[in-house]
C-alpha cells in the first residue's frame, strides 16, 4: 500500500487568466486493509490537482506492487496546478512498463484498477478530469444528491446495461470481482474520460470497491451527507464498511470544494476535524 498525500484542511489553487480568483478545497484520505485481508493492495493520491484511489490484483505482491506504480506515477504530475488527459495517459503507460521490471511480476500477471478525478482547464475554465479503468468509483454530493460519475468496467456491468439482471442481482452477483479493464497485464492502458464542472458546495468521493461492497449508494449517500468535514465523512464511511464486515481493503478519499471563481467568498461545509 502507498499513501501519497493525506488531509488539508484548506488548499488554494490560482486559476489562469481570471484575476484573483482561486479554487479552494479541504480533502482527507483514508486507507484499512479490511478484516479478510493479510495486506492492503490498495493505493492512493490525495494531493492536489489530483486524487486518486488503485486496487492492486494479481496477489498481494502483485497487486501492492501495481497500485503503489500508478499512484507514484501520477504523483510526478502534482507540481502542476492543473494536468490534463495526455498527463494522466503518461503515467498510466509509464506505470505499466515498471510493472514489467519490478518484483511485482508474477506469473499470474500484474495489474490494478485506477479511479480519480483531477484539477484540468477545459476551454479557460476550471473543471475536473474524471478518470477510470476498472470497478473503483467517483461519485459527486451536489445538494444533498449523490451521482456516480464512472461507469464500472466489469462483467456486472455489462450485464445491467444489457438488461439481463437488476440492480439487486447485480449486488450478489458471484461474478461482481470480474472486471473487464484494469492498468497493467502489459496491455495498452485505456482510461475513461469526462469533465465535470468544479462547483462550491460540492463533495466528491473517489473510493474502492471495498466500500461499495459493503454499503448501497443510499448509505454512501446518508454518511456523506452528515459528514461535518472530508475527514469526518472518510471516517464515517470507513467505519461503516469494516463494520458490515470489511471483507476487502477499502479506501476513500473525501474532497469538499469550499470556493470557485463564481464564488468569492469560502462556501461549503464546517465542522470540526474528526480525530
Amino acid at each position: 500500500m502507498t499513501q501519497i498525500g493525506r488531509s488539508s484542511r484548506r488548499h488554494h489553487i490560482a486559476v489562469p487568466g481570471k484575476d484573483g480568483a482561486r479554487i479552494t478545497l479541504t480533502w482527507a484520505a483514508l486507507t484499512d486493509k479490511g478484516y479478510r485481508r493479510a495486506v492492503n493492495e490498495d493505493s492512493l493520491i490525495a494531493k492536489s490537482p489530483i486524487f486518486a484511489v488503485a486496487d492492486g490484483m494479481g496477489g498481494h505482491a502483485a497487486g501492492d506492487f501495481a497500485s503503489s506504480a500508478v499512484v507514484t506515477r501520477l504523483a510526478e504530475h502534482v507540481s502542476a496546478p492543473f494536468i490534463g488527459e495526455e498527463g494522466v495517459d503518461t503515467a498510466l503507460k509509464d506505470a505499466v512498463d515498471d510493472m514489467t521490471k519490478g518484483v511485482g511480476q508474477t506469473d499470474l500477471g500484474t495489474g490494478t484498477t485506477v479511479t480519480g478525478f483531477a484539477l484540468t482547464m477545459a476551454e479557460g475554465e476550471p473543471n475536473w478530469l474524471v478518470f477510470n479503468i476498472g470497478d473503483s468509483r467517483v461519485y459527486e454530493l451536489e445538494e444533498g444528491e449523490l451521482r456516480q460519475l464512472t461507469v464500472d468496467h466489469s462483467i456486472v456491468q455489462e450485464l445491467l446495461d444489457a438488461g439481463a439482471i437488476t440492480p439487486s442481482e447485480a449486488e450478489v452477483h458471484p461474478h461482481s470481482n470480474v472486471i473487464t479493464r484494469a492498468v497493467g497485464f502489459n496491455e495498452e492502458p485505456v482510461p475513461d474520460f469526462s469533465l465535470v464542472p468544479v462547483t462550491a458546495g460540492t463533495r466528491l468521493l473517489a473510493c474502492s470497491d471495498g466500500l461499495t461492497k459493503e454499503l448501497t449508494e443510499h448509505g454512501i449517500r446518508h454518511y456523506l451527507t452528515v459528514g461535518t468535514s472530508p475527514l469526518d465523512a472518510a471516517g464515517q464511511l470507513m467505519d461503516a464498511a469494516l463494520g458490515n464486515g470489511g471483507r476487502d481493503n477499502v479506501t476513500v478519499v473525501v474532497v469538499d470544494v469550499m470556493e470557485t471563481p463564481d464564488s468569492p467568498k469560502p462556501s461549503g461545509r464546517r465542522g470540526s476535524q474528526r480525530r
